[in-house]
């Protein structure tokens, strides 16, 4: 079987980012033509289960979806959730979104005095333009999410309709939008404004109108993809839970297609800040603690962690490295850190591999990087860690990347590392 598999680059590009899929572009992941091409040539039968622990914008469950397959994805993030429902969105919606769309803003009242005086928004958008945002925001929480998300005991943002969720998502990119100008080079990164004079001054009319055009323009894309695929959905459940504690069900899974997060201390929670914003009202977490939950996180644990036998030679001498690094904090700060991700990501592989069924592959996207002038060959790391945890590598397929994140780094040239990065597919199997 693993022979078999068709492996294309992992790589997206600006061809992968256009139409329907056009609205999802966050951070990370691979196009949905890699996932086809994997689940094609994998001989499964329709039905089978295709999970994604890592779903982020939903890339493996909608492609899965959309060949037969029933799909299962997690994400810690609730913005990530939300996003994987909006692509869910079946194409026979494309007619409704603008009705609806320009139902809910009709007489929309805006009360800067209602808005609280803590809400997130203000640390971009002035009074006025945030209680119009809000305002949007309050409607389709109020119109388009039921009882079965916002439940007594709290809320299930993995319950939201599809259409809630993509009324989300167009409202999130018309923030983003009005916020471009605090944007930096980092594109996981949106600044706050350095004074209250800085805080962008949006009209309510400009408000109505971005959000108004992103449905149009989603309905657009929605409808050209019913026109040019000949889609019929299975249905996806879509989970917000954390990967290190065990959220599926033992013997469960036939395959696995995902990207684990990358050991670049990428904070995806402030990737997602302003998304986070909107979404306050629905949240029953915060923040910094949701950023110190993440895998990866940039926040120091609040346990003491050790080195386990489990991770494996490669990534024990990793650890050391950073440890006995000549460079500030380094034993500190950066090496509890990358004990955090290692402890995490064990966690998490041995939750995966006891959710799969015997002999069933898991397919992960892993991308090396550096630490100072370290290497981190987490693709190796990873693979000696899965062995320690029932899964045996079959097949692995090397990837060469021009530019990646670590590029934006200007201390890069100083430490003399290769330009780019080596992303690897690598394909295990669960041993019986």
């Amino acid at each position: 079987m693993f022979e078999e598999l068709d492996i294309t680059s992992p790589k997206r590009n600006k061809e992968h980012q256009a139409g329907w899929d056009g609205f999802f572009p966050y951070y990370a992941g691979y196009p949905d033509a890699f996932v086809r091409s994997i689940l094609k040539s994998s001989g499964l039968p329709a039905g089978s289960m295709v999970a994604d622990p890592w779903n982020g914008s939903g890339t493996t469950t909608y492609a899965a979806s959309t060949l037969g397959y029933a799909s299962r994805g997690i994400d810690l993030n609730p913005v990530m959730a939300v996003v994987a429902l909006a692509r869910l969105l079946a194409p026979s919606e494309a007619d409704s979104l603008e009705p609806l769309a320009t139902k809910l803003v009709k007489r929309l009242r805006v009360e800067t005095k209602r808005l609280a005086e803590d809400d997130p928004l203000l640390l971009w958008f002035a009074r006025p333009a945030a209680s119009a945002i809000r305002a949007i925001e309050r409607r389709i929480r109020d119109q388009l999410v039921g009882a079965l998300t916002r439940t007594a005991t709290g809320t299930r943002l993995d319950r939201m309709s599809c259409l809630a969720a993509t009324f989300y998502v167009a409202l999130f990119t018309a923030c983003r939008t009005l916020a471009a100008e605090f944007q930096c080079s980092n594109p996981t990164w949106t600044r706050r404004p350095k004074v209250d004079e800085e805080k962008l001054e949006v009209s309510r009319e400009a408000v109505i109108c971005g959000f108004l055009l992103n449905i149009r323009a989603m309905a657009a894309a929605l409808a050209d993809r019913q026109a040019r695929y000949s889609i019929e959905r299975v249905g996806a459940e879509i989970l917000v839970a954390d990967t290190t504690s065990q959220c599926w069900t033992p013997n469960s899974i036939d395959i696995v297609i995902t990207s684990p997060p990358y050991c670049t201390r990428i904070d995806y929670t402030a990737a997602t800040r302003i998304e986070l914003a909107l979404l306050q009202g629905l949240l029953q977490i915060e923040f910094k603690e949701l950023g110190r939950s993440m895998i990866g996180s940039t926040r120091v644990p609040l346990s003491n962690l050790e080195v386990s036998e489990t991770w494996g030679p490669l990534c024990a001498r990793f650890l050391e490295n950073v440890k006995t690094h000549r460079s500030k904090a380094s034993s500190g700060y950066y090496y509890k850190t990358h004990l955090d991700y290692f402890e995490k990501m064990s966690r998490s592989f041995s939750n995966m591999s006891c959710a799969l069924k015997a002999r069933a592959p898991a397919i992960l996207v892993v991308q090396d990087s550096y630490y100072k002038d370290i290497h981190n060959d987490l693709p190796s790391i990873l693979e000696e860690m899965a062995a320690s945890h029932g899964l045996g590598l079959r097949r692995r397929r090397d990837f060469r990347l021009s530019r990646s994140m670590a590029g934006i780094n200007p201390h890069t040239k100083t430490y003399g590392r290769k330009a780019g990065a080596l992303e690897a597919v690598l394909c295990f199997e669960k041993i019986a």
